[in-house]
């Protein structure tokens, strides 16, 4: 029969990381204290600094800020005209369908 996983929730999670960080233990010291796999803290780690990471906007100066702004209205403006133009794709698609269908005489 299978083993069966454990879960964690996300408080243990946030606890775990937190001794790893505030003590300077290692990963695996912390995971044995803890009766846990040390690959299963070292993701939680990962995935910890990874979300940091996104969150960090604080880091970026005044004109990257503006420049990010300016590069996500762009980013829209490029979306909304790409669905326009698969719109009158779709549109075209389908009148040559008919006007081919017309010309053969079906």
């Amino acid at each position: 029969m299978g083993e069966t996983r454990r879960s964690f929730d996300p408080e243990f999670r946030a606890g775990a990381i937190r001794i790893v960080r505030e003590t300077g233990k290692s990963i695996a010291s912390v995971a044995k204290d803890l009766g846990i796999n040390a690959g299963t803290l070292a993701n939680w780690m990962q995935m910890d600094r990874l979300a940091r990471e996104r969150n960090a906007t604080g880091d970026l100066s005044e004109s990257e800020r503006e420049e990010l702004a300016r590069l996500r209205r762009q980013r829209a403006e490029w979306a909304k005209e790409r669905a326009e133009l698969e719109m009158e794709r779709d549109v075209l698609k389908r009148s040559m369908a008919l006007w081919v269908k017309d010309a053969m005489g079906q």
